[in-house]
């Protein structure tokens, strides 16, 4: 057999598998490497070589390293709870982002996070006697007859027959998976069972509900306390308790899935609308807002009605049907029909804080996270298909400059054609295809390519934010769009006087409006940076009498700056205020005494740090108007 391992032509007729390739090559760090790549494909060390294939080795602390692991673990978890319970059927077990689940019918057994303890134990030792885990290859027959009482596994095995069938045994367990996996059990020492939630079978709710137990595994005891610890501080900067803590939102039980905004709430979000409307002005954007509710026929035209009605809120108007809107786009193209455009018009850039509603099951409704109804800051951008490039980075630009504005990281994925029910010519996506990805290397951000996951109507980029606890979010989005440009017969009059289709772009920063604003509360903790906070400056006379006066005075400044701020004039002491102050995380908090008030100063403390200053008045608002201008975190 003949491979290529990095960068290196092999060919030995000992070559099988992955340890066949070890033992020839007996790379560095030997005991690292825990599976393959072969022409890009994942592979245990036991899986079989492919002849003419390219070989790379996967170790331990790599992304592919740490799904070998997760994966591998949660049929260490499914074994476990096999020997422990069972009766027990199983359906998914894949590895996640930062950790895995397995799907479990308890066929009525009630479990509860107490039993995690015993079920580690028993993975702890299964763990130890380092069972090997073997793949096998077998006919959907064979896979048929083996899990004949499992219903689950039967969907799954009819509905993949002409993939090929495979199963993974560690001693006494076997389940149907297309793995890849790791070589043992003894491998999988570092894990820990997280929480229990209820899942549909495949997320349908017509299908029975199965108990989900999420879990996490490292290689190092180092690493799982550190992930341990990440989650800790989630818990405590859950949006929805710091939501309640600091006053910012509701949702009350007689509209599931509605969000109220509280004042405090509202002031954060007309804060992030007046940066957004900023930005887009500077960026050559024309915003528009179109109707709430339109008629069934527009959504026809769209498409929507036939492929999102189970989504969409509907009502009758005048004995005809009309459906709340669940996306801006056919409103935008509305707008873009309103008058005749010429080549020298695009791009066109129309801007949208639309009000959509979207029905969720309510069992997925999660805070701010998963509403029904939500603003979505949509842009929808009407170019030449010689202005792909060029368009793709002016809206880079800006995802940069608003990402970085929060602190967020991202990086980018690229969906291309799919293999089939695909529409436009081959030729414009490879064209679309290469000059997102020309925009995309240009611009310096790693890239990473979703093969055949574009939509049929066109490629698609996503911005993966990463924020301050090391969770991937999906906000921003740009789509190339064929489809609703040809559905409703868009055209601008080319320079040779001929009607051509406009390429349509669908874009969005935020995503979510309120989805964006649970991300950024707890990103920052609940400690908004000064431009954003809910209140701004918290003032504290030391003693009401005395120095509630200057408190005034200075509250009338910052007032006319348009700045968020409140005296705090209760009788408590000032320790109490100050903690309270604290409490709610306001930014600047001022401390008034006979000092500050003789000598027209402000006593200023940080939330950040420990740090406390005292500037003139004058200097102090100077560097106010500065900050706030310039949306910084906190005084420069």
């Amino acid at each position: 057999m003949k491979i290529f391992c990095e960068g290196k032509e092999i060919e030995s007729p000992e070559l099988k598998d992955g340890f066949s390739l070890l033992k020839l090559l007996s790379p560095l760090n030997k005991n690292e490497i825990v599976g393959f790549l072969a022409d890009s494909k994942l592979h245990g060390l036991r899986e079989e070589l492919e002849e003419g294939s390219t070989i790379s080795f996967v170790r331990k602390n790599s992304k592919e390293g740490l799904e070998l692991l997760r994966h591998s673990a949660s049929h260490l978890m499914a074994q476990a709870i096999k020997h422990l319970y069972p009766d027990v059927l199983f359906g998914f077990g894949p590895a996640i982002e930062e950790g895995f689940y397995y799907d479990v019918d308890f066929k009525g057994k009630k479990i509860s996070e107490e039993d995690f303890i015993k079920i580690e134990e028993e993975m702890k030792r299964i763990a130890k006697e380092n069972l090997p885990i073997l793949p096998e290859k077998v006919t959907s027959e064979e896979a048929l007859k083996f899990f004949s009482d499992n219903p689950y596994k039967q969907e799954l095995i009819k509905e993949h027959s002409s993939e090929g069938i495979s199963f993974y045994t560690q001693g006494d367990f076997t389940d149907l998976c297309k793995g890849p996996h790791l070589a043992s059990t003894g491998l999988i020492k570092h894990f820990k069972l997280l929480s229990l939630a209820g899942a549909y079978w495949r997320g349908n709710s017509e299908n029975p509900q199965l108990t989900r137990i999420y879990a996490t595994a490292f290689y190092t005891e180092e690493e799982l306390q550190h992930h341990l610890k990440i989650l800790e501080e989630r818990k405590a900067n859950d949006h929805r308790k710091l939501g309640k803590e600091l006053g910012l939102f509701f949702i009350s039980e007689y509209g599931p899935g509605f969000p109220f905004f509280l004042p405090r709430g509202m002031a954060l979000k007309n804060a992030l609308l007046a940066y957004w409307r900023e930005i887009h002005t500077r960026y050559g954007y024309q915003e528009i807002e179109t109707p709430t509710m339109l008629s069934k026929e527009l959504w026809e035209t769209s498409g929507h009605w036939d492929h999102y009605k189970e989504n969409m809120y509907t009502t009758k108007i005048d004995e005809k049907e009309f459906a709340i809107k669940p996306m801006n786009c056919p409103g935008a193209i509305l707008t873009y029909k309103q008058e005749l455009h010429s080549y020298r018009d695009l791009p066109l850039r129309y801007a949208e804080l639309g009000h959509v509603h979207r029905y969720e099951a309510s069992g997925a409704l999660n805070g701010l996270f998963r509403v029904r109804a939500f603003t979505q800051d949509d842009a929808h951008i009407f170019v030449r298909e010689d202005q792909i490039e060029s368009e793709v980075k002016n809206i880079m630009a800006l995802f940069d400059e608003v990402y970085d504005k929060f602190g967020l990281q991202y990086h980018i994925v690229l969906s291309t054609r799919p293999e089939k029910d695909y529409i436009g010519t081959i030729e414009f996506w490879n064209k679309a295809e290469e000059a997102l990805r020309k925009a995309c290397e240009e611009s310096g951000r790693t890239l990473t390519i979703n093969p055949g996951d574009g939509a049929f109507y066109g490629p698609k980029l996503d911005f993966k934010l990463q924020d301050s606890m090391g969770r991937t979010w999906q906000c921003g989005t740009i789509q190339l769009d064929l489809n609703l440009p040809a559905r409703f017969d868009c055209t601008y009059v080319a320079s040779d006087g001929s009607n051509l289709r406009p390429i349509m772009l669908h874009r969005v920063v935020f995503g979510s409006l309120e989805r964006f604003i649970g991300i950024l509360t707890e990103h920052f903790g609940g400690a908004f940076p000064l431009w954003l906070a809910p209140e701004q400056i918290r003032l504290l006379p030391v003693n009401n009498l005395a120095h509630a006066s200057y408190a005034e005075e200075i509250k009338k400044a910052l007032d006319a700056l348009d700045v968020r701020a409140t005296i705090d004039e209760s009788n408590e002491k000032l320790s109490y205020r100050m903690r309270s102050a604290i409490a709610m995380k306001i930014p600047l908090i001022l401390v008034l005494g006979d000092h500050e008030k003789e000598e027209k100063k402000v006593t200023i403390r940080f939330l950040k740090g420990k740090e406390q200053i005292t500037l003139s008045l004058d200097e102090f608002l100077d560097k106010l108007k500065i900050a706030l201008k310039e949306r910084t975190y906190s005084l420069s």
